[in-house]
């Protein structure tokens, strides 16, 4: 058994994590702020004994004894990190400064849950992780994109200079169970709208892409990246390889839930990509990973969990 700390465990991914790590028979402490998780998220799990909760912010220095890390905390829907964009910069770059700083004292393994806006709006299609990016450093996304994009340039020095084990995944767009309803992300925004038959918001003309990775999939693939051989580092591309149009994605999800939503377009946000989509060659390779829920299979159960909620 280990002791394992998993910052922003309250959140969408990190409660999935949290019950996953439990099944596996780890004791899990979880740390967060709850500025975007939610005590619901982890409610099931309050009373196991194999749990604890810390309600602490990850900018600020924590002293605890575990075995693993796995860094999750910060907001990752635009709508909650343009809030405070430079809360969101201090969330990505201090938190990743005090847990490398934990797991060298502890010398134990460390892994980031990065993300594919560490390759901005992408010249090249799809994105392998060789890709380097293209993102605006000034524009109203920076906060999380170059924040993570610093992040990630800490782990690797933490990794060369002190030797501290790392891993980093950079993780595409995922959806599922225990999203926030208010997040304003596609699929959420979709659903939500679809089931209490509000117009569908469609920003853009709605051919620009996205590649949608269930949330079991996802937390599949963080769990075999950190359990991973000795010196596989990442980064690692953790995400669906199909890839659909956002026009596609709504027909999608006003036929599963019967709707009669009808679509307005609206202009597309600044430094929005225009296509996103993974190259998963080398999950395939190092940690024998691929995604297996389809996009339709998905939407339902993510469609039957908004509707338990609303």
């Amino acid at each position: 058994m280990k002791r394992i700390l998993v910052t922003g465990g309250g959140g969408f991914l990190g409660s999935h994590l949290c019950d996953k790590l439990i099944e596996e028979g780890n004791e899990v402490l979880c740390m967060d702020n709850f500025f975007t998780g939610s005590r619901k998220n982890i409610h099931h799990l309050l009373d196991n004994k194999n749990f604890e909760l810390l309600r602490h912010d990850v900018t600020h220095p924590t002293f605890v004894e575990v075995d693993e890390i796995y860094n999750l905390a910060c907001p990752a829907s635009p709508i909650h990190y343009q809030f405070d964009p430079v809360q969101t910069t201090k969330t990505s770059v201090l938190g990743a400064i005090n847990m490398l700083g934990l797991a060298k004292r502890l010398k134990i393994k460390i892994l980031q849950a990065s993300t594919s806006e560490v390759y901005g709006d992408p010249e090249i299609h799809p994105q392998p992780e060789s890709y380097k990016g293209s993102v605006n450093p000034i524009g109203i996304r920076a906060c999380y994109d170059e924040g993570k994009r610093c992040a990630e340039t800490l782990f690797f020095d933490y990794h060369r200079q002190h030797k501290v084990k790392i891993k980093v995944m950079r993780i595409f767009n995922t959806y599922g169970p225990r999203m926030n309803p208010n997040d304003g992300r596609v699929v959420s925004n979709f659903i939500v709208q679809a089931l209490k038959g509000q117009d569908i918001t469609m920003y853009g003309d709605g051919t620009q892409t996205r590649s949608f990775c269930y949330v079991d999939d996802n937390i599949d693939g963080m769990y075999k990246l950190m359990n991973s051989r000795d010196g596989f580092t990442g980064p690692v591309n953790i995400g669906n390889p199909g890839e659909f149009t956002m026009l596609e994605l709504a027909q999608r999800v006003i036929e599963i839930t019967n709707s009669k939503s009808k679509m307005i377009f609206l202009p597309l946000p600044q430094d929005d990509p225009m296509q996103r989509q993974p190259v998963i060659d080398l999950a395939k390779k190092e940690l024998d990973w691929e995604p297996k829920v389809k996009l339709e299979d998905g939407l339902k159960k993510t469609i039957a969990y908004f509707d338990s909620i609303l």
